[in-house]
């Protein structure tokens, strides 16, 4: 059945059983034996095709969604049987939040592919509420997300704290002030944030909350990276986290405006589905929590 859902989720991500098929190695009949297969098996039908296009109906949706689930346990159960007996090996789907993915994770990639080269992680970048629904999912064998979880039904591990500034162009008026200001000071400036959904979008609005702030003007980014260049150029100011400013601290292009009460800290926490983990996924954890470690001590960020 595996194989059936495998095709049924190729043509459907391809839209053309022909795209499908040059993928797959197969001839286009036998991909469409083995859809009518499946929608036998299923018991209806489960895609709208003519000569133009190929598209799932209200049937095929459900399927779709539960035949990625499915495949993902189904793939996740072989590695687990398999690492029983073979050294530590195999491939680890991770999926982090992005200022842990693009500022830290590939730091500890580096590492466990230096150490363990018959590791094969695959690597997704998303924000934190998409990342949560892709553990739920078992599209990834573990999140890596900034803020709080809300949704119990994971297993989930605070493994680091997260230290978040406000930062302004090297060229702000605030940076040649002494001493601290407070929060309200900064209501007149145009404040550069992540998307809703963002863990430092999320971090951001808790800071607004406990102070009682308001900002007068807001501009949504859904980068950190152009967040940090628009800073830069003096487009407005924003809280991020030290480790997505290192280079930009120490080459001066920004500045960080002491404020009252900050760092705001937030938590990086890790997340999985299943209590029965491989060992190229208990080895990363492993890696994962002696880098952030080592950071701590170093003081890196």
């Amino acid at each position: 059945m595996d194989q059936y859902l495998g095709v049924f989720i190729k043509v459907v991500e391809k839209e053309n059983f022909s795209k499908a098929a040059e993928e797959l190695h197969m001839t286009q009949p036998a991909v469409s034996q083995y859809i009518r297969a499946l929608e036998e098996s299923v018991g209806t039908r489960l895609l709208e095709r003519n000569n133009k296009y190929v598209r799932l109906n209200k049937a095929g949706e459900i399927v779709y969604h539960h035949a990625k689930e499915i495949l993902a346990l189904y793939t996740k159960m072989q590695y687990l049987v398999d690492d029983l007996t073979n050294n530590t090996s195999g491939p680890i789907a991770i999926g982090a939040s992005y200022t842990f993915g693009e500022y830290i994770l590939p730091h500890i990639v580096a590492r466990l592919q230096e150490q363990y080269p018959l590791i094969s992680p695959s690597i997704k970048i998303y924000n934190t509420k998409e990342i949560i629904e892709l553990v739920n999912t078992h599209q990834l064998d573990i999140g890596i997300i900034e803020g709080f979880l809300k949704d119990d039904s994971q297993n989930s591990e605070v493994v680091s704290e997260d230290k978040m500034v406000i930062v302004a162009s090297s060229r702000h008026h605030y940076l040649k002030r002494q001493g601290e200001i407070s929060l309200a000071e900064l209501a007149e400036e145009t404040w550069i944030l992540r998307e809703e959904g963002s863990g430092t979008r999320e971090a951001a609005e808790n800071l607004f909350r406990m102070n009682r702030f308001t900002p007068k003007r807001i501009m949504e980014f859904g980068s950190t990276q152009l967040i940090k260049e628009s800073v830069e150029a003096g487009l407005g100011i924003s809280l991020l986290s030290r480790w997505a400013i290192v280079k930009e601290l120490t080459h001066g292009y920004v500045g960080i405006i002491q404020v009252k009460g900050l760092p705001f800290k937030r938590n990086f926490s890790i997340l999985t589905h299943s209590a029965f983990q491989t060992k190229a996924l208990k080895t990363f954890i492993e890696t994962l929590r002696e880098h952030l470690a080592k950071a701590e001590q170093e003081k890196l960020f």
